[in-house]
Formats: structure tokens, sequence, C-alpha cells
């Protein structure tokens, strides 16, 4: 199971939300370098970024800042937030991420996805999918839209999507554990490889996700609180040491 630590852009600083609240917001770094130097000193094979301010305005607003992490650590990363049109796909992966998230653009322009995969490839564009009572939210959370999260994995899959990330709303930034149960009735339904994303706060939670057969599992809070060491999920999850 790969573990992909978080690093949340906001105003240029690496913050936590709650909820996806903007106005509950929680800095932890002013320089989100420093973060990426941190996870990738502690071993860090993948770095999950997300331009919140991205997600919420419909454009780019970390170009500078993940031009630096990507070619200051060589680690691989997949950038999510703001990710609306080809134009957008085609500047992150000239800065070199390695996956290209679309949210909002999945819902709201289908054609958009189908178009991406067929130029780039399902080894480089996923769908992150926010969902809040199983139904899936856009906009950068602030619009809830009438798909359910099921049927939107079921829409991605005819695109050629196989990557997919899945948060529940009302779990992020919480601390109060994933939704196993959501996350796993994707994966049991779908056949497509699920990120699981919301609420991990501990080792047990990145035990349940791996039970039920996440390709992966994003960790927030929990590293930069303390309550998960990154080194420790790596050598366990991913190495199976």
């Amino acid at each position: 199971m790969q573990i992909y630590p978080a690093i949340d852009i906001k105003d240029g600083q690496c913050v936590r939300l709650s909820q996806g609240k903007f106005d509950d917001v929680t800095v932890f770094n002013s320089n989100p370098s420093e973060v990426a130097k941190q996870w990738a000193s502690e071993g860090a094979t993948y770095l999950h970024i997300v331009d919140l301010d991205g997600a919420r305005y419909g454009k780019s607003f970390i170009n500078d800042i993940l031009k630096s992490i990507i070619d200051e650590y060589k680690i691989p990363v997949q950038v999510g937030g703001g990710i609306r049109n080809m134009r957008n796909v085609e500047d992150k992966i000239n800065l070199g991420v390695s996956r290209v998230i679309i949210g909002t653009g999945a819902i709201k322009n289908p054609a958009f996805v189908r178009e991406a995969i067929n130029i780039y490839g399902s080894d480089r564009i996923a769908v992150g999918i926010d969902a809040s009572n199983g139904m899936v939210a856009v906009e950068g959370w602030e619009e809830v839209s009438k798909t359910s999260a099921l049927n939107l994995c079921l829409q991605c899959k005819t695109m050629g999507v196989r990557t997919i990330i899945y948060t529940d709303i009302a779990k992020d930034g919480m601390m109060s554990g994933p939704n196993v149960e959501h996350t796993k009735d994707l994966i049991e339904k779908t056949g497509l490889d699920i990120i699981a994303s919301g609420g991990v706060s501990s080792v047990k939670d990145l035990e349940s996700v791996h039970r039920i057969g996440a390709q992966g599992v994003i960790i927030g809070k929990a590293l930069y609180r303390g309550n998960i060491q990154l080194k420790d999920a790596i050598n366990q999850f991913e190495r199976g040491v």
C-alpha cells in the first residue's frame, strides 16, 4: 500500500482544513518546501500536494512551489486543485508532476477527463472524488452535486480512469478515522485503484485501510501532530518490514 504524505497549500503556506472548511484553517508551516524536505528525509516515495486556492477559484496558485519541490527532492508528486482544462494538465506535466488529479472537472466536463487519459494515459491522470454523505462535492467542496461517489467512479472507469482518490469530507482533518465502509464499497464495486483520504489518525487506521485492499492512503494531520511516524508507516505498509 502506497503511503502519501499530504501537503495542502493555501496562501503559500502548508495548512490543514477541518472538513474542507476554508474558515477552519491550521497553519503547520509557512514554507511547504520545508515540509517536503522533512517527508523526503523520512523516506517518502510519493507526495500528495493540493492547491486549496486552486480548488476554490479554479486556477493554479502553486506552480513555483511545485517546481522547487520537484526539482529539489526528486520524489514523485501527485497534484490536485484547480485542474479544470487541458492547459492546466499540460502545465503540471511540464513541471514534472507524476500524476495530475482532476476533481471538479470530472463531473462538470467528462470529455476533459477522457481527453486527458487519451493523451497522457491512466498512469498520469487520476480523479479526485470528494463526497459529503455519499454525494460528490465540487468547487473546493463548497458545492454538493446530485451524483453519488459510486456512480462517478463507474463513469470514470468507462473513460479509462484507473486511480481514484476518495475523500470523505466529514472525516477530513477530524482525526476520527477514515470511512472504511464506503471506501471498501468503492473498491469492491468498481475494481479501481482507490486511494483512501480523510480522517486517518493512527496506525490502526492504516491497518484498516490496508485490510480492505486500498491502493494507497493519504495522511495529513496525523503526521503533522506526530500521531503517525512516516518512516514507520512506510516500513510497515510499503516495504512490509
